[in-house]
């Protein structure tokens, strides 16, 4: 075929197309205005002759008409709309657009067209309805057909076949339908055959997911068919068209390996019902209107008093403080209201009254005033809430309700690190029992481990109970719950080891973090005989960390520092908790690594600022009330009450219950070389850099215990030890006595020096 002839064949297929295409509109207009005007055009149909002349009612005019009117009214009814789309899927073959089907389109809408005819003049057909376009919805050739079955088949054997018809016509739509019904069977293949002599595929397994190919011209073919030919007849060379199968997505079925559930061990674990919490109601009411008009008109004639105008005033009722939220008039400076501070206390005669000057986010102005009956919230109104109960945080923590009343949950895993201060008897040790109740509550043991570290050893002993459910432990550890400094200590520093073996584990297995590590190895994507398994979250709890700063200094706070920049990862945090907040305890490496922190009442200010970076702790009510800063963010919340008597149900009801045989023991650290030896075991030629000034400090103070050299010279207690047992080895001091100080045995500087002088000569 010459290139003038396939230009000229490609010109008539275009313009073919087009004309197809219109014409499929054009149909479709003229049908959807024969349902709204058949009836007013009938009488074209009566004096045919006289019609040429005749305006139709139908939008497409008389042809229009009369072709809506054969299709519809005569032949298909409403089954005739199939025809337009028959039109256009034709039109656009012409025009070669490659991804629509015309085979699978042919098929599909000339068989619907004959099915759903029959199938309207059969439900619709014995009506009493009028009878719509003349013939009924399924028109003449439905209405027949539909008698023709219901004479021969009876009612019944008509519905049934009807029905069989339209499933095949769906399954004709898409196969996949089937595996509805049946299980899908194994992947197959698919051959394609000369597009120049067969013009098709031919499918050889009707179980491939992928979109089936029913003509070269729709399945994206490289040429023409035509041109396919005619390059066959000029040089005879063999040509096949490869055609890429598109991958298959994953999909579970029966055949695959079933997913590893790491609570199978514990499988008849059950978590803590809500009747173990108690409901702290108080019989007082609640806030009264005539409170709240009382404190609003104080604010207005404070606020009036120093020539500060306001439009508006909003309250909104907290369990404990109410919140108060101006619209100060055009021209107010917020900063003269924030000075107001004290006044406005002094004038609401209320303790903590606070500004919030803007509100973030609103352009109003926030006074905080506590309640005149302040109410309790109960741990166990919020631990039933939906908010909580339906989370899907990794780690849900529950701690209270916010000024409007709403309960607060947050998610420790994406914190990730916890800092909790405040002054004494403020609410710190019921907040770590709200945080840790919260996670019994929604974790299993397999899920979740805690290492709880308690200096003052009476604030967390109850959780001992759980020690084969939920805690981790040295190997060698005598208790789970960790009181001992050193034990402290190694324990951090296990944690350390602990942390380096996760990331190596993530390493191998390709993952960034710990929720992609699980869901693979869950997957059955990770051998464990190759190390790998099921990693549970880690939550460190320190209940008073400035004890372990006093007395481990920078031994505790190392670890904790390399802990709270890459446990995140690999799923352990922290959660530490101080009534001194002050520098030297809250250091800058702390706050940098620990963004979210909870502050309940101190005293000054400059304790706010040095938890919060801001003031404001120091002008809440206690008895519960922090401030929580996240991200930036600051909410004042009132910490939800659990007593002791709660914990201790709680603990009791998971102790009860079948655990592991031992508490998750973590990696074994037995500290560093010669640590521990005694002072027959000491090499007093390699004694330590500070040897001499340790021991000017014991005898100037004249007392041989460790602690002293920890604060006079702010070392760790491992090299504080070690230094006093060199010291013993020396002579300087007298052998351990247990619980009292060791004997100084020398009492003047000029002695000491001679002694000291004696190890340098030699």
């Amino acid at each position: 075929m010459t290139e003038k002839n396939k230009n000229t064949i490609y010109v008539l297929r275009f313009v073919s197309g087009v004309l197809l295409c219109l014409f499929a509109g054009y149909t479709l207009v003229v049908f959807i205005s024969y349902l709204f005007t058949w009836d007013t055009d009938q009488s074209l149909l009566q004096h045919p002759g006289d019609a040429p002349l005749a305006e139709a009612a139908n939008q497409g005019g008389t042809l229009g008409f009369r072709w809506s009117h054969l299709l519809i009214g005569r032949y298909f009814g409403l089954a005739a709309f199939f025809i337009p789309v028959l039109l256009f899927l034709a039109g656009c073959w012409l025009l070669n657009i490659k991804k629509l089907p015309l085979f699978k389109g042919l098929m599909v809408t000339l068989t619907g067209t004959v099915l759903f005819s029959v199938l309207f003049g059969f439900v619709f057909g014995y009506t009493p309805w009028k009878v719509l376009f003349g013939n009924g919805p399924g028109g003449m050739h439905g209405f027949h057909i539909s008698r023709w079955l219901v004479v021969s088949l009876g009612i019944a054997g008509a519905a049934a076949l009807l029905l069989f018809l339209l499933l095949l016509w769906c399954i004709m739509i898409d196969k996949r339908l089937v595996y509805l019904f049946m299980r899908k069977p194994e992947k197959g293949t698919a051959k394609v055959e000369d597009a120049g002599d067969a013009g098709k595929v031919e499918e050889i397994d009707d179980a491939r997911d992928a979109e089936e190919v029913d003509d070269a011209g729709d399945a994206g073919k490289v040429e023409e068919v035509e041109d396919e030919a005619d390059k066959k007849e000029d040089d005879d060379v063999p040509f096949e068209v490869l055609m890429p199968e598109e991958e298959e997505e994953y999909q579970k079925n029966d055949n695959d390996t079933e997913l590893f559930d790491p609570t199978l061990e514990l499988s008849g674990y059950k978590r803590p019902p809500l009747e173990l919490l108690d409901d702290h109601k108080t019989s007082v009411a609640k806030v009264s209107d005539a409170e709240l008009e009382k404190n609003k008109e104080k604010i207005k004639k404070t606020l009036s008093d120093y020539k500060i105008g306001i439009d508006k005033i909003l309250a909104t009722i907290g369990p404990t403080v109410t919140l108060y939220e101006i619209v100060p008039q055009a021209g107010v400076r917020i900063s003269s209201i924030k000075r107001l501070e004290d006044d406005i206390a002094l004038s609401l005669k209320a303790l903590g009254v606070r500004i919030i000057a803007p509100i973030p986010g609103k352009g109003t102005v926030g006074i905080e005033v506590p309640n005149e009956h302040p109410e309790t919230v109960s741990m166990l109104s919020v631990v039933r809430s939906a908010k909580f109960q339906e989370s899907k945080f990794d780690l849900p923590v529950v701690l209270g309700k916010t000024i409007a009343n709403d309960t607060y949950v947050f998610d420790l895993a994406k914190m990730p690190h916890l800092l909790i201060a405040g002054a004494t008897g403020q609410g710190k040790s019921v907040g770590l029992n709200a945080i840790l109740t919260s996670l019994l509550y929604r974790k299993h043991p397999a899920e979740l481990k805690l290492v709880l570290v308690d200096p003052k050893k009476v604030e967390l002993p109850l959780y001992s109970k759980i020690e084969r459910h939920f805690l981790a432990m040295l190997p060698d550890a005598e208790e789970a719950i960790i009181t001992d400094t050193q034990k402290v200590v190694y324990t951090l520093k296990s944690l350390c080891k602990e942390m380096d073996e996760r990331y190596d584990l993530l390493k191998a297995a390709q993952v960034r973090n710990l929720k992609e590590y699980n869901e693979k190895f869950v997957q059955r994507r990770l051998n464990p005989l190759k190390g790998h398994r099921y990693l549970p979250f880690i939550v460190v709890v320190i209940d008073e960390f400035a004890d372990l700063l006093m007395t481990a200094g920078r031994e505790v706070e190392d670890p904790i520092a390399r802990l709270a920049q890459l446990a995140r990862a690999i799923g352990i945090h922290l959660v530490i908790a101080t009534q001194r907040p002050t520098t030297n305890i809250i250091t800058g490496l702390i706050k940098a690594n620990f963004p979210a922190r909870i502050a309940f009442r101190v005293i000054s200010s400059i304790d706010s600022r040095t938890i919060l970076d801001t003031t404001g702790a120091n002008q809440l009510i206690g008895r519960g009330d922090m401030l929580v800063s996240i991200g930036g963010d600051m909410i004042r919340v009132q910490c939800a009450f659990v007593d002791t008597p709660e914990v201790e149900k709680i603990c009791d009801y998971i102790g009860a219950q079948r655990g592991y045989e031992h508490a998750l023991y973590l990696p074994e650290y037995s500290g560093e070389e010669n640590e521990g030896n005694g002072p027959a075991d000491v090499d007093l030629n390699r004694r330590d850099k500070m040897f001499d000034e340790a021991a000017r400090v014991i005898v100037q103070h004249q007392q041989g215990s460790t602690s002293l050299l920890q604060r006079k010279l702010n070392l760790g207690y491992n090299r504080a030890g070690r230094l006093m047992d060199q010291l013993e080895a020396a002579g300087i001091v007298g052998p351990f006595e247990g619980s009292k100080a060791r004997q100084v045995l020398f009492t003047d500087f000029d002695a000491l020096a001679k002694r000291l002088k004696e190890f340098d000569d030699n």
